[in-house]
Order: structure tokens, then sequence, then C-alpha cells
């Protein structure tokens, strides 16, 4: 069985054929991961014994001609995603042993529609990083090239459906964490409208901005993933109620040249300027646009990020769940808790957070920030009134060594064209678009579709013509 050439659509057409069976697919998959994954690291944890039991329940589906989209389909399932019964640690050593009570709302959707769970992927720690190197229980390595990483935050799922060690896969996004890695690895990785995927049952880390969407091999994979994960949630405050999807076929494509200019390696831009002049064959209009504060969206992303972090992770302090240090008194539990339990890149943004939420600094740092980020908002508002989409290259780089960006701001430069979406609020999707050379490897680049708010199958449109242009 060749795993390199099965999609989703592939593998629902051939299991309903009968040509093989869930059961022989997931065998498949897991003999793939023992043979791979002890160099890649995608995965921290396998589940063999359950994945098997699921798609022997699956067969049965099949066998009723029951089966939906994804029934026996298996999938790799970011860490940070609640499985009642299994740890989810958020690759942090403070939730190691955390064992989750309950299902997430979108684990509980996938495995309803008889998805199989292969297994937990890694990740930067609690979703904090470009790289993948941040995780408590070390890197995952680009299956592209092993030297390099696969990007982040959701690395092991990206690298998990690029190395074929899984159909597909389900990670988050807060400032590119699933369209960074999927560039880097070369897959489509989907952030989606803010809203449209509950978030109930997933570890938070910026509140205002995780999204949960797809890693898969094609845009069409991306549609099917999403039409199941999406929809109303009454548990999760911020889900939108249902409606109907905007299918606009995007006629006008934005390109915000301005903002393309600095810190962006020429080879990415020549690789995007090549798919944008097939698009212009295809019969889109090319329209060059303003977006005059995404030169702010960094800076603003990284005070209301630090912000919701401390916030959000002032629940792990050594009493309730998770890891607890003994002390003589309860700031030394969570001092001692807290200082062994999270990593340098955790303990750097709740520190930065703290200090931007406190007296005499939050009207200076945060409330400034909030009212920038409304100004970004306008200005893709504005522009979407102008244009269907907005295209930019996903990452300004192709993947980097280890270690090549120990600074952290240097890391944080590399989600310059991801960040703004987020802070919008709009869904965004990155397509494969070619290769750049870099010492004897062809190293994958991204192309970055971003549309309305709810503009989704705007995104698989015009994304389904970048596919034909990039082959």
């Amino acid at each position: 069985m060749d795993l390199s050439k099965i999609t989703i659509a592939e593998a629902r057409r051939a299991l309903d054929a009968r040509e093989f069976s869930a059961l022989e697919l997931t065998n498949a998959y897991l003999e793939a991961i023992a043979k791979k994954d002890g160099e890649i690291h995608a995965y921290l944890e396998v589940w063999t014994d359950s994945s098997r039991t699921e798609a022997h329940t699956a067969d049965e589906i099949i066998a009723r001609g029951e089966s939906q989209p994804l029934t026996g389909i298996p999938l790799a399932i970011k860490d940070n995603l609640l499985i009642k019964g299994r740890i989810a640690s958020s690759a942090s050593k403070i939730l190691e042993n955390y064992i989750a009570t309950y299902d997430a709302t979108v684990t509980k959707k996938l495995r309803n529609a008889g998805a199989i769970f292969l297994g937990r992927t890694n990740m930067d720690e609690f979703a904090m990083g470009a790289s993948t190197e941040n995780s408590a229980f070390g890197p995952t390595k680009n299956p592209v090239d092993m030297t390099r990483v696969p990007g982040g935050s959701s690395g092991g799922s990206a690298a998990a459906v690029a190395a074929d060690i899984a159909i597909a896969g389900i990670g988050s996004d807060t400032g590119g964490s699933i369209r960074q890695p999927a560039a880097l690895t070369g897959i489509v990785g989907l952030k989606t409208t803010y809203g449209a995927v509950s978030r109930f049952g997933v570890m938070a880390m910026g509140s205002s901005l995780d999204q949960i969407g797809p890693f898969t091999k094609t845009v069409a994979d991306a549609r099917t993933m999403f039409s199941v994960i999406s929809g109303y949630d009454a548990n999760d405050s911020t889900s939108l109620p249902d409606a109907p999807q905007m299918s606009k076929k995007a006629k006008v494509i934005g390109v915000p040249r301005s903002f393309m200019k600095e810190g962006v390696d020429p080879d990415i831009i020549a690789a995007f300027e090549k798919t944008l002049n097939g698009l212009k064959k295809k019969g889109y209009e090319i329209r060059d646009i303003e977006l005059p504060n995404l030169k702010y969206a960094l800076a603003v992303y990284y005070i209301i990020v630090p912000a919701e972090v401390s916030t959000n992770l002032a629940r792990y302090d050594g009493i309730r769940y998770g890891l607890s240090v003994p002390g003589d008194t309860i700031g030394e539990v969570y001092r001692k808790t807290r200082g062994l339990g999270f990593g340098p890149e955790v303990r750097r943004r709740i520190l930065v957070g703290a200090y931007v939420l406190s007296a005499g600094y939050a009207d200076a740092y945060y409330r400034k920030a909030r009212a920038v980020r409304a100004m970004i908002r306008d200005d893709f508002v504005k522009a979407f009134e102008q244009v269907d989409v907005i295209v930019t290259p996903t990452s300004p780089t192709p993947a980097w060594k280890f270690g090549a960006k120990a600074d952290p701001v240097a890391m944080y430069a590399a989600d310059i064209f991801t960040v703004p979406v987020n802070l919008a609020g709009v869904p965004a999707m990155s397509v494969p678009s070619g290769t750049v050379s870099r010492e004897g490897k062809d190293l994958p680049v991204g192309f970055q579709i971003i549309a309305p708010h709810g503009g989704e199958e705007t995104l698989f449109a015009i994304g389904e013509d970048v596919e034909k242009v990039a082959s």
C-alpha cells in the first residue's frame, strides 16, 4: 500500500469499494509510524490497540453501508486537544501525566464521524513557538530535511501528514501554528474563521486568537475535514451560529506588496510571484492593495498573546491538577511547580503578560494594543470591499536549521504573514506552491490565501486553482 498517494478522498473511495479494510489501512499507518517516527518524533504517544479497535468498528459501519466521509480515516491529533481517558500534556512537563476527563468538541465530532485516532502529536509547549523546538519532550524533525524544523507550534501533526504516517491531522492556530508548519513541510493547512470551530476542550493559550483546523494533503481533503469539525457549539461562548458558507468565486486577488519587502527571502518572493502569474493566466485579476496597519501586527500580537497566556496559565499552580512540587508555603509550591513545570518560552510570555497587564502599564501597552488590533481588523474589512481574497507568502523563509533562530525575536518574525490573520479573526489557508533549493534539498514553499469572515469556501475554490498552477 503506497501511503504517499492516499488522500482522504482516495481512502474513502477504496474503503467503500472494499479494496482494503479500515483495519488494513490503520495497520499500514501503524507500521509506517514504527518504521519512521523514531527519527521524526511527530508522535508523543501512539494508540496502537485503540486505533485497531476503532478500525474494526469502522469496518462494521462500512459493511452496513453507513460510512461518512471520515469513517475509517486514520488521523493525528495535536496534544492540546482533550480526548477522554488520554494524556493531554500540551507538550509540557507540568501536564506530563494529566489525563483528560472529557472529550473536546472537535475530537467528539471526529469520533462520531468514524475517524481513527492514531495518537497525539508533538508541539511547542502550550503552542508557544514556531519550530516545535520548545516541546518539553524533544523537537520534531521536518520529514523533507531532518536537519530542519517542521515549523510550529503544530509541528508534530504537520510532520505526521508530510511523512505519510497519518492521512490528515488536527492542529491549533493562534498566530500561524497550522499554516506555517504546513508551508514548511509541503502540505495544506487551514486556519478557520474565529468561532467557526469549537474551542471547547482545547487547552487555551490566547483565547481571542486560538482556532482549530486541519492538515491535509489536498485542498479537497481540507474541505472534508472542515465540514466535519465546524459548526455551532453551545459549550463555547465564542462559537458562531451556524450560517451558510460564503461560496463566492474569487475573481480579484489583492496583494499587499509593501508589506512583503523587508525580511523576506528573495527565493520565497520569486516562488510567490510565479504562482501569482499562474493564477493571472487562469483569469484572476491581480490588484495591489495597502494594509497600512499590518506593520504593527507582530508588536500588537506579542502584547495581546502574553497577556492572555498569563491569565490562562494561572490555573497551572500545582494545586488542582498536573505537576505539584511540595513546599513549606503555598507561595513556595506555586514557585517551585511553575518554575520546574514550565519551559523558558512559556515563562517568558507569562512574565511579559503579567507586566503588560500590571497597574500603570495596562493603558500604555495592553489597551493600546487592543485599539491597534481593531485598526488592523478594519484594514482587512476595507480591503475586502475591493478584492475577493488577499494573498501573501505563508512564511518569509523556508524551513530553517535547528537552533538557527535561538533569538526569540527572530523566531517571532517567522510569523509575520500569519499573525495579522488571527488578529482579524478571518480564515486563511496555506497551499504548497513550489520549492526553493537549499544545500541540495528542495524545500517547500507555502502560498497563503486570506478570505473574508466566513469565507472558507472561497479559500477552497481558489486553493484548488493554486494546486493546479503549482503542480
